[in-house]
């Protein structure tokens, strides 16, 4: 099963009679939720519906934008609504009176105004033709997004899969030092055991000291955490399907592991310098991913 990006245009046009055509197009951008939002020419509320149920019935998550454009050969009629006009020309007629001022209402200003003038629409036979063939054409529609979306899905998951390699390689390098670093740590303590067991043994204090340093030293759980959180990507990314908010809670995992494991890590010294490298560089490669993954379905 391929992995989708949210990014995607798709567009049809589309003739229904000699008098009458579309164009009815849909794009989608990332989004952490699926928001559609629709345009269309007026009286089209039962076709809306309709389309808002595809369009759920067939995304996920993403930003969506769908938009249908009718396009009618024939002249079309301009009209006005005379009740609407004619309750304008009252309302002014009845502000000039009671402020006592002169003048007289502008056609112009008037007609300007939202809905007096009025364009005839399509006859029923025409509105029922353009319904059923929108109807007809938007499965095809949202397969061609889908196709497209795929398509920047087979990129993500190129370049996700190429940030794993660096993550892992770089986790590798820490386990290899991790030994050196164990050795640092030991000498540390050997220091300290000698500073706490001079002339004023304190007891307490020497178990304090070996329990901060123990505790300090093992990395063995973040690095068996992280191989772990890698490998578990890495199906996720195969299997396919809906990914994104899955990758999102595992890279905010592999954060925290790098965090701890450079808390862990500082200021031993030597080749703990490259470990805080190695660390720094695995929290900008978790970065780079999840950057990335804000665009996965």
């Amino acid at each position: 099963m391929a992995i989708y990006s949210m990014t995607g245009f798709a567009r049809v046009q589309v003739q229904v009679n000699d008098q009458l055509s579309y164009t009815l197009s849909v794009k989608s951008v990332n989004h952490r939720f699926l928001d559609v939002q629709l345009r269309l020419p007026s009286g089209l509320d039962g076709l809306e519906n309709e389309l808002r149920k595809s369009l759920k019935g067939s995304l996920v998550r993403g930003h969506v934008e769908l938009a249908l454009s009718v396009d009618r050969n024939s002249q079309q009629r301009v009209g006005y609504d005379r009740e609407l006009v004619a309750g304008y020309l009252a309302a002014f007629a009845a502000a000039r009176e009671e402020n006592g001022l002169a003048g007289d209402p502008d056609l112009n200003a008037i007609l300007r105004m939202p809905g007096a003038l009025q364009t005839e629409n399509c006859d029923d036979e025409d509105q029922t033709a353009l319904t059923e063939s929108v109807q007809k054409e938007i499965g095809p529609l949202l397969d061609q997004l889908k196709i497209m979306r795929a398509r920047e899905g087979e990129s993500l998951f190129a370049i996700l899969n190429a940030t794993l390699e660096r993550l892992a390689e770089a986790t590798e390098g820490v386990a290899v030092l991790r030994p050196e670093i164990e050795q640092r740590y030991q000498e540390r303590l050997t220091q300290r055991l000698l500073t706490a067991t001079g002339p004023e043994f304190n007891r307490q204090r020497l178990l304090e000291e070996v329990a901060v340093l123990i505790e300090r030293s093992d990395i063995a759980e973040e690095l068996a955490r992280m191989h772990t959180h890698i490998s578990h990507f890495r199906e996720l990314l195969v299997a396919g399907g809906e990914l994104g908010k899955k990758l999102d809670f595992l890279l905010q995992e592999m954060n925290r592991e790098a965090n701890t494991l450079l808390s862990k890590t500082g200021g031993v010294g030597g080749k703990g310098t490259r470990i805080t490298e190695l660390g720094l560089a695995m929290k900008s490669e978790i970065e780079k991913a999840r950057e990335q993954i804000q665009n996965v379905e």
